[in-house]
C-alpha cells in the first residue's frame, strides 16, 4: 500500500520548562521526541516523510536534517487541521494513505503503526483513529461510540458536555486518512469551536456526514500515545522510556 506520513511538530509548548525550544525538542532517551517519530514510522513508510515545523523550526529542521524527511513550514498555528492543510501541496500526484502522527508520543512503536495501518486498510476506511483508554483523559479529546461500539465522533475537550468527559476513552491525535478524502474534506472545516481552530478531529465529522467509512483503533497500551504537554508529562515519560531500554 502506498503511505506518507505528516508528523506534527509545530508547537510551542507554553507549559513546558525551558518553552524557548520547541516542545517536540524535549530529549527522551537521548534524543529529541520527533526523532523518535520519525524513526518508529520510517519503517513503516519509508520515503514521504514530511515535517510540519513552525516555532523555532530551524531548531527542529537541524536535529532532524539527517533524517531523510521533507519539511513544510506553518506560518500561523491555527490548529492540528491547519498544520496538514500546509501539506496538501507537497502531496499533489500522491494517492493512498497519509498516517498523521504527533512529534511528542516518543514511544510509539513501529508495530503499533503498522497494526494500525493494516486495520485501516482491511476497514476500507476513509479515515480511523488510533484510541487509547486511560485513567485520567483530562486535556484530551474523547471518542464517543455508537451502542454497537463504531465510531460517533471525536469530541475536543473543551466543547465536550459533563458526560464526555467522563468518557476514558480518548483521541491519539494519531490518523490515518485517505488522502483525497482528507483534503476534501479539511476544506469543509472552519474555526467555529472554543479554542477558534482548525480541528484534525473535524475531519472524522465531515466524513461521517458524508457517509464514508470512519473507524476506530484501540491501542492495548496507553503509553505508546502519551503526549507531552507539561514538565511533569515529559518526567513521566522519560521514567517509562527508560523502562523499556532495561
Amino acid at each position: 500500500m502506498k503511505r506518507a506520513a505528516v508528523i506534527l511538530a509545530a508547537g510551542k509548548g507554553t507549559r513546558m520548562p525551558a518553552s524557548e525550544i520547541p516542545k517536540v525538542m524535549h530529549q527522551v532517551g537521548g534524543k529529541p521526541m520527533v526523532a523518535h517519530v520519525v524513526e518508529a514510522i520510517r519503517r513503516v513508510c519509508d520515503d514521504r516523510i514530511y515535517v510540519v515545523v513552525g516555532y523555532e523550526a530551524e531548531q527542529v529542521v537541524g536535529a532532524l536534517r539527517n533524517l531523510a524527511v521533507r519539511f513544510v513550514h506553518q506560518r500561523e498555528q491555527l490548529g492540528t487541521g491547519h498544520a496538514v492543510i500546509q501539506c496538501e501541496e507537497a502531496l499533489k500526484g500522491f494517492s493512498g494513505t497519509v498516517i498523521v502522527l504527533n512529534g511528542d508520543v516518543p514511544c510509539l512503536r513501529s508495530e503499533t503503526i503498522e497494526k494500525f495501518a493494516h486495520y485501516h486498510d482491511a476497514e476500507g476506511a476513509a479515515a480511523t483513529v488510533l484510541t487509547a483508554v486511560v485513567e485520567i483523559p483530562t486535556g484530551y479529546g474523547r471518542i464517543v461510540r455508537a451502542s454497537d461500539d463504531s465510531l460517533l465522533g471525536i469530541v475536543e475537550e473543551k466543547d465536550a458536555t459533563a458526560e464526555e468527559r467522563g468518557i476514558r476513552e480518548i483521541n491519539s491525535g494519531l490518523f490515518c486518512f485517505e488522502k483525497e478524502k482528507l483534503f476534501e474534506a479539511l476544506s469543509a472545516t472552519d474555526r467555529d469551536n472554543a479554542q477558534k481552530e482548525y480541528y484534525l478531529t473535524d475531519v472524522i465529522r465531515v466524513l461521517k456526514r458524508r457517509g464514508e467509512p470512519v473507524r476506530a483503533y484501540r491501542v492495548d497500551d496507553p503509553w505508546e500515545v502519551s503526549g507531552v504537554n507539561t514538565e511533569d508529562e515529559l518526567k513521566a515519560v522519560r521514567v517509562y522510556f527508560e523502562g523499556l531500554s532495561q
